[in-house]
């Protein structure tokens, strides 16, 4: 399989301050997006995720390394062809309605007249804006902006959508759509890049994933590889049996309607309640192994740095 994206040992440092002191932003990031998958790129504030992109799309010049689009230099006009883009915060014309926002930056794309007239209004529709494309702009709220946002950055039909911080701004309905429209993009054989603090989104759709933490990379590759299948511990919640009993076993909760939760940390320890329940013939309601999370791993790295 091809890489669509690759950044080999990238730097950059900017000069920030009244008296301009030099601060190494990117400190030699390396990662590949291979060709049809969703890649993750997550870190915190600040960790350089927004400074990667913008290398990226060639709006800023690293200052050593390479960055490489469609296996070509990423300056290259025609690597820059089949990229479609979603900045963070993006800047809206606020008169334009959204049909006519769309059809400004497809002409920009040098788009038919023809096919303009059909690609418009279905990717309104792809993302829900359809009744509202005879509005202007500056009467949309900010998830119908990053809506047509969305739109915007697939204008061009790209074979690479590289989107940062996308599901910002939208109420669940809205996060499950854009995460639907995602999916959709990848079962169609296209390639998507994108950042996002809301890890179980990252969970719920990437295959592959990179974590930024203070301009290095310190962790990447498939979520089924990084994310732990060891059991952490055991929930179980049981009725019919005294919380100070269950006590012995592990941390407890109390809920409504006389339900216990408790928390075992090993495997005797969840025979022992079980053995408890069946010998007081009481009844288990759940019982759920906790592993490791992406949330755990990225927690950890973020402390430990």
């Amino acid at each position: 399989m091809s890489c669509v994206l690759e950044f080999t040992d990238v730097r950059k440092t900017f000069r920030l301050g009244f008296i301009p002191k030099p601060r190494e932003v990117l400190k030699g990031i390396t990662f590949a997006v291979e060709e049809g998958e969703v890649f993750g790129y997550l870190g915190p504030n600040g960790a350089g995720k927004t400074t990667t992109i913008k290398c990226a799309l060639g709006l800023i010049f690293p200052d050593a390394g390479t960055i490489r689009l469609f296996g070509r230099p990423h300056l290259d006009p025609k690597a820059k062809t089949g990229l479609g883009f979603l900045p963070e915060n993006p800047y809206f014309y606020d008169y334009l309605t959204a049909s006519e926002f769309l059809d400004f930056y497809a002409r920009l794309f040098g788009i038919p007249a023809e096919v303009r007239s059909e690609r418009i209004p279905r990717l309104l529709r792809q993302v829900s804006m359809e009744r509202a494309a005879d509005l202007p702009l500056r009467k949309f709220s900010r998830g119908m902006l990053q809506r047509v946002g969305l739109a915007q950055a697939l204008i061009n039909d790209p074979s690479l959508v590289i989107l940062d911080e996308p599901l910002g701004g939208l109420d669940p309905l809205g996060r499950k759509e854009i995460r639907d429209i995602i999916l959709g993009l990848r079962d169609a054989g296209k390639t998507v890049v994108f950042t996002s603090h809301i890890l179980q989104d990252i969970e719920m759709i990437c295959r592959r994933v990179a974590v930024i933490i203070g301009g290095r990379i310190l962790s990447q590759g498939r979520l089924a590889d990084l994310v732990s299948e060891k059991v952490l511990f055991t929930e179980i919640t049981v009725s019919g049996v005294p919380e100070a009993e269950l006590a012995a076993f592990g941390a407890c909760l109390g809920e409504p309607g006389g339900r216990v939760l408790v928390k075992v940390s090993d495997e005797p320890g969840v025979e022992a309640v079980l053995e408890t329940v069946r010998a007081r013939k009481a009844r288990v309601h759940s019982l759920v192994p906790r592993t490791q999370t992406l949330e755990d791993i990225f927690v950890d790295m973020v402390r430990t740095k």
